[in-house]
């Protein structure tokens, strides 16, 4: 079985060059999100089915840091739509903590690309504009532009205006780049007009304009000799950026166009991600509650123009735990529904790594967690007893104490405690959180309640169970008090946390302090 990644480094193989450049690119118009970083995922996944392939590849990073301002995103003010149609690059920083706007939402996101194993030459919009690397492209594109207007006709309801150029100059008065109009040059000069009622001309050599996107895109291909790109699926359509771009590619520059490999949007919780609602999840915030591997896992284990919706609210448990089970069947340790389930398993898995461990990696359960991170108040030590007590530990933990961790094991539960306390802390619905009560919360029991509970109790005193042994023990003692075990269960987490609902009875009463519980079924604590 091949995944999709390995099917577009085969197809990229029958090119016959040197070396693939695997492009990606991001507007940096606000917070970089999983949604529209996608590509850069993408292209370095696919460099390293290439080089797996012993190919010769890199991935490039273009920010678009020159497109204009369209919405003002969040959190910002709205005293920044004054800088609605100014470059990207040319709007300060909104909290004077860097050089510009564009360094603010770019670096946050460059910062996480190590965590994610991700190395990239990185390049920017404006900075290519001001060196004069696009020159000769703006030179070829004023000169061709009868042709390039006829190839955009083609896909237009209303057909462009025959002195139209293909190049937007930086207005000198208001400073704006989405409105104004090239109508004519006289060799490196253009001449433009712009809605502010500024006309002027401008000299291609100063940087102080853009070839429009579509010939921008088809140039930045054969400039850095891209031979693969993913993109969004708008991009995509029929009659849409790509197939404009590759026909502007292949007969003004003479060069084919790369690979498309075409992806679907995330949405957040059924809500399309938007950088000026405040709609949106960044591989920083993914950080924060998960491995970067599980990102990865989200991204690739579906193709690329499949839905893909993302909930870091109580679905993002069912999602680790998916994860988790795709790293026991990688290593042999749960066996797979079918031979086809356990070969996509292990393929997925394979792709989504960032260092490949040889042995099954430390793997305490983030669900399990969520519960003793709260009874032990996220003191570790603790968190690996309670681990213990319900048999959730490998084999060859069983008898280990906590001070014989290896470093390694220790590293990984550490990491796992940092993503369950951040998770809790931010997105774990209200239901999910308790707080083991220093004092019997004053909450009425029935009889049969009390009963219940010293009985429970007495249960405890004489010898120790595994979880399954209490839960069962607790359904026989249900049958003698004839009680529905919602009753009975609300008992204990009445008594323990003050609420009506909790965790798993038995595992939570065991993963407590046995004496404490003891006293407190009983009243006396």
């Amino acid at each position: 079985m091949r995944h999709w990644v390995e099917n577009v480094a085969d197809s990229l193989k029958e090119r016959d060059v040197d070396e693939h450049v695997i492009a990606s690119g991001t507007s940096i118009s606000g917070s970089i999100h999983i949604g529209n970083s996608c590509d850069v995922f993408i292209a370095n996944a696919v460099t390293k089915a290439l080089k797996n392939q012993g190919a010769a590849a890199e991935v490039i990073w273009i920010a678009d840091d020159y497109d204009p301002l369209r919405k003002v995103p969040f959190p910002l003010p709205a005293s920044y739509e004054k800088y609605l149609g100014i470059p990207y690059a040319h709007i300060p920083c909104p909290e004077d903590c860097c050089a510009n706007f564009v360094e603010h939402f770019k670096k946050p996101f460059l910062g996480t690309l190590k965590d994610f194993g991700i190395s990239l030459k990185i390049y920017s919009g404006e900075k290519m504009y001001k060196e004069g690397i696009y020159n000769d492209y703006i030179r070829i594109s004023l000169e061709k532009a009868d042709e390039i207007r006829e190839i955009f006709n083609k896909y237009r309801e209303n057909p462009l205006a025959e002195d139209w150029l293909p190049y937007n100059p930086i207005c000198e008065g208001c400073k704006r780049i989405n409105t104004t109009i090239a109508y004519g040059y006289d060799g490196d000069m253009v001449h433009y007009k712009c809605e502010c009622g500024h006309e002027g001309s401008m000299d291609i050599k100063s940087g102080e304009g853009k070839l429009t996107w579509r010939v921008e895109w088809a140039a930045r291909w054969k400039i850095f000799g891209i031979t693969c790109e993913p993109f969004g699926k708008d991009h995509a359509a029929s009659g849409g950026s790509y197939d404009v771009s590759s026909i502007i590619s292949k007969e003004i520059f003479d060069y084919p166009a790369p690979y498309p490999v075409p992806y679907e949007w995330i949405t957040l919780d059924g809500d399309a991600m938007s950088k000026s609602q405040g709609v949106f999840f960044t591989p920083g915030q993914w950080l924060e509650i998960g491995a970067p591997e599980t990102l990865n896992y989200f991204i690739f284990r579906s193709k690329p123009l499949k839905h893909k919706d993302f909930n870091p609210k109580m679905p993002f448990l069912d999602f680790i735990d998916q994860y988790d089970r795709v790293e026991r069947i990688y290593y042999d340790n749960e066996e797979a529904a079918s031979s086809k389930e356990e070969e996509k398993s292990k393929k997925i898995y394979e792709i989504c790594q960032i260092q490949k461990s040889e042995n099954m990696p430390f793997q305490p359960s983030y669900r399990f967690m969520t519960v003793a991170y709260q009874i032990a108040d996220g003191e570790i030590e603790r968190v690996f007893e309670i681990l213990k007590k319900n048999s959730q530990l490998p084999d060859y933990m069983e008898k280990l104490e906590f001070k014989d961790l290896s470093e390694e094991d220790l590293n990984r539960l550490t990491m796992r405690l940092n993503h369950v306390k951040n998770w809790l802390e931010t997105y774990a619905p209200e239901f999910v959180k308790f707080q083991v009560m220093k004092k019997i919360p004053r909450l009425p029991l029935g009889e049969d309640q009390t009963q219940f509970l010293l009985k429970l109790a007495d249960l405890l005193e004489k010898k120790d169970y595994t979880a399954q042994e209490l839960h069962d023990e607790m359904y026989i003692l249900l049958r003698e008090f004839d009680m529905k075990p919602q009753k009975a269960f609300q008992a204990i987490y009445k008594t323990i946390i003050g609420k009506k609902q909790g965790p798993r009875a038995a595992s939570f009463v065991l993963s407590l302090d046995k004496d404490f519980v003891i006293k407190r079924f009983r009243g006396e604590a």
